[in-house]
This record gives structure tokens, sequence and C-alpha cells, in this order.
């Protein structure tokens, strides 16, 4: 993964871990990342964005409770295989209202929000079908 498209972003309200957990949950729904591959390692990614390497610890110890990475010691920390939620309808719209909240809230309007979430859809069903 190239480090330069990770950033912080200073103006945010979410804290830096939660601003890093999601740029790369973006880039593994985009197929940027893909399984078994290596993520930088906690020193160099924290150096690379200025912060604190207990806060990209605690960006992929979250990541990590989710099953989306697994470390293992001494050899670093990578992408999880893939998994199929069924039946935990009640987290995924716990994401979606925070998700819309926060569209909601930066001016967007819900059909611009549907249509960003369709579009972002596609894309990653054209990631994943084209191996990425």
């Amino acid at each position: 993964m190239n480090l330069a498209t990770l950033f912080v972003d200073d103006a945010s309200v979410l804290p830096v871990y939660a601003q890093l957990q999601e740029q790369l949950l973006a880039a593994i729904a985009r197929g940027e990342l893909v399984r078994g591959e290596r993520l930088p390692s906690v020193r160099d990614l924290a150096a690379s964005l200025g912060v604190n390497p207990n806060t990209v610890n605690r960006a992929y110890a979250e990541l990590e409770r989710g099953g989306v990475v697994a470390t293992k010691r001494g050899r670093g920390t990578f992408v999880a295989q893939a998994r199929k939620r069924v039946g935990d309808s009640g987290r995924l719209q716990q994401i979606v209202e925070r998700f819309v909240a926060h569209a909601r809230s930066l001016g967007y309007e819900g059909t611009q929000i549907v249509s960003a979430v369709r579009e972002e859809v596609r894309r990653g069903r054209d990631a994943s079908r084209s191996g990425r």
C-alpha cells in the first residue's frame, strides 16, 4: 500500500485513529488492499503521518477486533480473509445511520447519498471481478 494515500485531517471531528481506520476500510473496499496483503508497520505509518505510534496501534487493534485484519506476531498486520456477514443487520444499520447523519450534516441530500452509495457498491463489485 502506498503510504502517501493516507492522511490525517486536523479539522475532522473524528479522532485520528478512527480516520485511519476508515481510510484503511475504504482501501480494502476499493480493492487497493487485498486479502493477505501486509499493512505498513505501526512505526512506518506513524512516522509518515507524524502521529504517535499508539494512535496507529489503536486503529489496527480496532480493525482486528472487527475481523478486518489479523496480526501475526513478529511478522506484521495483514488484511484478513473477507467474511460474508449474514444475520448481522443491526450492526449494518448502525453504520448506515452514522454515515447518513454525517453526510446530511455536511449538507448532502438523500438522493445524493443514495447515488454515491450505489456508485461505491458498483465500483467495489467491479474491483472484485477484475481480481484487484
